[in-house]
């Protein structure tokens, strides 16, 4: 008996609970990559994402074949190559991670309907979140809302057990595997020159690094300069890395890693019951968006005029990556301040973020936005209360803004504050709003900011 395990996102051996049911229960297993054609015509399609996916693949490979086995890759339609395989290799199965975007959930049924008229029984295993999506739901509803009662949930689920990668994987040795694909042949397109490595084997090395910086104690994840945060983010969303390994490595060492992955949580089972989070308001405001194409631009380019926000978008075109404070100013000044429609800001974001995980980012920025799950909706972030609180001598913004290097301390986070012949120097523009101080006669419109 043959069956076909169909990795998505669930790039690894070690805790791949579909992948260790499929070499128990059958005697020869073939493991399915479908490079999906309708990547590169998605939009935002992502070349910071192609390229950790490519990498993430040849490590899966060098994994397998370590195991006995390989990995075959195909390209085209997913259900289509994936049943041709099906048919090529006789089997009586597929295994599937289950994932809860509204085309992974498309994916699913299609898969189902077309493996039923076949004869194929299909199967979805755990994988991509810590606790299943669908488990966890409230009296008389069908997914939470809130965050904090659903975390309360998820602190009493008990969670399945890691399950360690097979010793070996039985494989159809007669099934060509094909080659790998390179970045260029998944998306093409300009990359950011900084992009960490893909793959199980740099998740692994990643997470124990996390590990145990987070058990010298003393982290404050919010200080944009130190950059004391995990960076897993990637691994996690390619599944590179299992988020339940990475609850248990870190369940006694930082609970605050651990509450960001019941976060991770709340939002892929938000997603699930709204799949059109990433189009839609999953709470409609009648919010006047202002359509103002210059401020998006600048916005996007990182020349706002305002150094945290600036540092913060540059650092996303520099790395694919940027701090989750950032994040945070960045989408507040956006959504609140340049009141430009969210949408805009997620996907310039899914554009470049190596991480660009659709539940986490349609969230987040619906959050920030005011139309997500955020209980203060009206929510606003003063970018230089937060520069002055996150970066106060100004490192963050210095490495990232190289116009302002000379400019010294905290005068960084306001440099329209700077002498005249001082500011004449600096090749920065002016803000596109005009904060408190500021020289009259370049403001787009006033701030809406709080004291946050």
């Amino acid at each position: 008996m043959t069956v076909v395990v169909l990795f998505t996102r669930d790039l690894r051996v070690y805790d791949q609970p579909v992948l260790s049911r499929a070499c128990r229960e059958y005697q020869s297993v073939v493991p399915l990559f479908v490079v999906d054609e309708r990547i590169r015509r998605s939009a935002p399609a992502s070349p910071n994402r192609a390229e950790f996916l490519a990498a993430a693949l040849a490590d899966l490979r060098s994994s397998l074949r370590t195991l006995g086995a390989d990995l075959v890759i195909r390209r085209g339609d997913v259900i289509a190559e994936t049943l041709r395989v099906v048919a090529a290799v006789g089997a009586s199965a597929v295994f599937v991670t289950a994932d809860v975007s509204g085309y992974a959930q498309a994916r699913a049924r299609l898969l189902l309907r077309e493996s039923a008229q076949a004869g194929i029984r299909v199967e979805f295993g755990p994988g991509v979140t810590v606790v299943p999506a669908g488990e966890l739901t409230p009296a008389g509803g069908d997914h939470y809302r809130v965050f904090t009662p659903y975390f309360r949930a998820w602190q009493q689920t008990r969670w399945r057990h890691v399950v360690p990668a097979p010793p070996r994987v039985p494989f159809r040795q007669d099934v060509e595997a094909g080659p790998l694909p390179a970045a260029d042949d998944i998306v093409a397109g300009q990359r950011s020159p900084v992009l960490p490595e893909g793959g199980e084997s740099a998740g692994l090395r990643a997470l124990e690094k996390a590990v145990r910086v987070a058990r010298l104690g003393g982290q404050d994840r919010d200080d944009l300069a130190a950059d004391q945060t995990t960076r897993l983010s990637p691994y996690l969303h390619f599944g590179c890395l299992s988020a339940l390994h990475v609850a248990r490595r870190f369940e006694n060492v930082d609970p605050d890693v651990v509450r960001q992955l019941a976060w991770r949580d709340f939002m892929h089972q938000v997603t699930m019951a709204f799949p059109d989070m990433p189009t839609h308001d999953y709470r409609p405001r009648d919010i006047a968006w202002r359509d103002d194409s210059d401020a998006l631009t600048a916005w996007q380019e990182g020349r706002t005029g305002m150094p945290i926000v600036d540092a913060g978008m540059r650092q996303l075109l520099a790395e694919g990556w940027m701090h989750n404070r950032a994040r945070l100013i960045t989408a507040s000044f956006l959504t609140k301040t340049l009141r430009v429609d969210w949408r805009h800001g997620a996907a310039h974001f899914a554009r470049w973020l190596v991480d660009g995980d659709i539940a986490n980012n349609a969230g987040g920025w619906q959050w920030m936005a005011g139309t997500g799950n955020d209980t203060r909706p009206n929510r606003v972030l003063n970018p230089i209360r937060q520069a002055r609180r996150f970066d106060p001598t100004g490192v963050y913004v210095r490495r990232y803004v190289p116009e302002l290097a000379d400019v010294a301390g905290a005068d960084v986070h306001e440099p329209w504050r700077l002498p005249e012949r001082s500011r004449a120097r600096l090749e920065y523009p002016p803000p596109l709003i005009e904060p408190a101080g500021a020289p009259r006669g370049h403001s787009a419109q006033p701030p809406l900011w709080s004291a946050e």
